[in-house]
């Protein structure tokens, strides 16, 4: 297997419509063997995930790994605090940001990058329900377009 090959296991497709992504990260997951084997399954959920920074460590928390079913009692809990594996300058960044400017970290997918499980979060703000409008009728039309174009092109 390659080293730089890459395996979407989840993606958090409501962070894009209910924030603006800033700025993306990517960060390692300390995880346990069990664990690891249930993502390989494609096993996760991103949904109602949210990340903080305590005492400089950056922790993802309400991350669903299912428990694996062959692993019997060395299965953790699905919804445990995972602690992530980012370099102090971005812990410090990310902190910055959110302590002043009012940003929100947010997970954005998991996926396997080579062996390692990688999470990409993004530093995001909080969009307003104009903003969320704009978006689907942009969406909209675009769909519309390619209909168009579709219907042209037969």
């Amino acid at each position: 297997m390659a080293k730089d090959s890459y395996k979407l296991i989840a993606q958090n497709k409501k962070a894009w419509h209910d924030y603006f992504i800033e700025e993306k990260f990517e960060a390692g997951i300390a995880l346990h063997g069990t664990e690891v084997k249930s993502l390989r399954q494609g096993k996760c959920s991103l949904k109602e995930s949210f990340i903080r920074i305590l005492d400089g460590e950056a922790f993802v928390y309400n991350m669903h790994i299912s428990p694996y079913e062959q692993g019997n009692i060395f299965n953790k809990d699905p919804l445990r605090t995972r602690k992530l594996l980012l370099h102090k300058r971005e812990i410090n960044k990310l902190q910055g940001a959110v302590s002043a400017q009012g940003y929100t970290i947010v997970p954005l997918k998991v996926y396997l990058k080579g062996s390692l499980v990688k999470l990409e979060l993004g530093l995001a703000k909080g969009k307003k329900l104009y903003d969320k409008r704009q978006d689907i009728a942009k969406k909209d039309q675009r769909r519309e377009a390619e209909r168009q174009f579709k219907v042209q092109n037969l």
